[in-house]
């Protein structure tokens, strides 16, 4: 039941965060200008809030060892993470209720400079994250190199740069990065700010992505039909068989 849920919302986030703002928005609204119906809707807001919060944290332990396959754009991409959509949704409605309380301060007169900072940070930390829910892919691979794309930035790396994954001792560990080695920087080209090297694993097993990268450095001639699923067929296949 809960994979349906959760293959639902990573199939349809993009209408469900558009309704989650346009839902938060109606709500500050309600709550600063209109205290009878915001009376109403808060208790099942909340509710819903709650319950998409805690299947957030349910999600957050389950990464398949897979990948999407992106034939129109020639890449294979880790899988939209259902936890983080749902986590942005859940994050929706106590935003609403902050700017819902800032409302009514302004409009009592009692608005601080400290309430408006703190709003504004919170506000401004839940539309990044409706952002990179609405984006989707953390991490895609190309015939090109290795594309992670972070809250602010993104960084390509091409296969030529010696990319190598560090990865983990064992799947169950809880990291959402894997430590990143470039043999070669000066490749690198980077957009917006971006932190240090890493591989973003929120929505894939570590294990499973570490090794498909590291197939891909050591294997120059598969990487011309990065994208295909007969491509990803033989990946699999060859992965497991290494495995074995």
């Amino acid at each position: 039941m809960i994979d349906a849920i959760s293959a639902a919302v990573v199939r349809h986030r993009r209408p469900l965060l558009l309704a989650g703002l346009l839902v938060a928005a109606g709500n500050a609204a309600a709550m600063g200008y209109a205290p009878a119906v915001a009376r109403a809707s808060t208790l099942p807001l909340l509710l819903l809030a709650l319950t998409l919060l805690i299947l957030a944290v349910i999600r957050m332990g389950t990464r398949p060892a897979a990948l999407v396959v992106l034939p129109r754009n020639a890449a294979f991409a880790s899988p939209v993470p259902a936890w983080r959509v749902l986590l942005a949704l859940g994050l929706l409605g106590q935003s609403s209720a902050t700017a819902g309380s800032y409302l009514r301060s302004v409009d009592a007169g009692t608005a601080t400079t400290s309430e408006v900072v703190i709003g504004l940070l919170w506000l401004a930390l839940i539309a990044l994250l409706v952002a990179t829910a609405w984006r989707g892919h953390s991490v895609r691979l190309s015939p090109d190199g290795v594309r992670t794309m972070g809250l602010l930035g993104s960084r390509m790396i091409p296969w030529e740069a010696g990319p190598r994954v560090e990865g983990p001792s064992n799947d169950t560990q809880s990291t959402l990065r894997l430590p990143l080695t470039i043999a070669n920087p000066a490749l690198v080209r980077r957009r917006g700010l971006v932190g240090r090297p890493a591989i973003p694993v929120d929505g894939v097993q570590p294990g499973f992505l570490a090794s498909v990268i590291d197939h891909y450095v050591a294997h120059p001639d598969h990487r011309a039909t990065i994208g295909t699923p007969d491509e990803y067929r033989r990946l699999v296949t060859d992965l497991r068989g290494t495995a074995g």
